[in-house]
């Protein structure tokens, strides 16, 4: 592969965003929350779904897929930490339990490889008590979201799962944001929906309570908004992570920078060494560790955990 920074974005300033008359001064109506989701869904769509722009679309989603995981953790009422849940999945190892965090985790990341189109593998991720559901919850979802706007359409499903069971946070997320994605046609599902909801929002809405699909939907589209924020943001840092790419001189680098592009952690032992994730390239733990604290040098990546040992890399802010 060879990396040609320029064809992907000759400014990067001019990647799609929203005004600022979007962002500021709101006034909270049915009205103007319908108008912000037109314009939010607008500028992501744009992002994520036009490659000129350069977001690196695996690597946002595995971001998001791990703030899923913390919001939910919330949800349920364990309140795992972020960097808690990111080390339970990623250090633990292979054939070992994860716990309960690891395997929160690990749910989102499957969550995001799903095909968008199919009720096969979504079924089976759900497991077979919830089999028979899922696909009139995600029809009930479709069928709001194309009356009344994509984001209502998240909010429909929500509602139909917690009304079954009011601790299926996790199952009621992942089908909002699958609606959320066949509304839009993307590929790939994009967990914006669990970031910034709270127990008491999602009992208001299942007790119909006044204002309770409003205040939801004011939350998934400011969960949207911090998404168009992030994918605007990784933009920029593939962008140069892509440009000192050729100054890498290590045998398999080039698939390591994919790797990079594609996962928000890294960790060397497991996925560089020893081989190169995805790959049959070969690469040392040495040399694993070493061409991490290069990019480190070179400010395109960062140690995540402040450790010596069993460090962790993802790109760099």
């Amino acid at each position: 592969m060879t990396y040609h920074p320029t064809a992907i974005s000759d400014d990067l300033n001019n990647l799609p965003k929203l005004p600022a008359w979007v962002t500021t001064g709101r006034v909270e109506t049915p009205e103007a929350v319908a108008f912000r989701s037109g314009a939010v869904l607008t500028v992501l769509d744009q992002l994520v779904s036009d490659q000129r722009h350069g977001v690196p679309v695996k690597l946002l989603a595995n971001r998001l897929a791990l703030t899923a995981a913390t919001a939910t953790s919330k949800l349920e009422g364990r309140l795992a930490k972020e960097e808690n849940i990111r080390d339970a999945y990623h250090l633990t190892p292979p054939g070992e339990a994860r716990g309960p965090d690891g395997d929160l985790l690990a749910f989102w990341r499957e969550a995001v490889r799903l095909r968008v189109i199919g009720i096969g593998e979504i079924a089976d991720l759900f497991g077979a008590d919830l089999a028979g559901e899922v696909g009139e919850w995600i029809d009930a979802g479709l069928a709001r979201a194309r009356s009344h706007g994509p984001v209502a359409g998240c909010v429909a499903v929500l509602r139909a799962v917690l009304e079954t069971n009011d601790r299926e946070e996790r199952v009621a997320c992942l089908l909002s944001d699958i609606v959320l994605a066949r509304a839009l046609n993307w590929k790939t599902v994009l967990p914006v929906t669990a970031r910034r909801l709270i127990k008491a929002a999602l009992r208001d809405l299942v007790a119909d309570g006044q204002g309770g699909e409003l205040a939801v939907q004011v939350r998934i589209l400011g969960s949207i908004e911090e998404t168009n924020r992030l994918a605007r943001d990784l933009a920029r840092r593939a962008e140069a992570l892509r440009t000192v790419a050729p100054k890498l001189r290590a045998k398999g680098s080039e698939a390591a920078v994919d790797l990079f592009l594609a996962e928000d952690t890294v960790a060397p032992a497991s996925m560089l060494s020893p081989l190169i994730r995805g790959t049959p390239i070969p690469m040392t733990d040495r040399a694993a560790r070493r061409f991490c604290d290069r990019l480190v040098e070179l400010g395109v990546a960062r140690e995540l955990t402040g450790r010596p040992t069993f460090r962790l890399y993802g790109i760099a802010p």
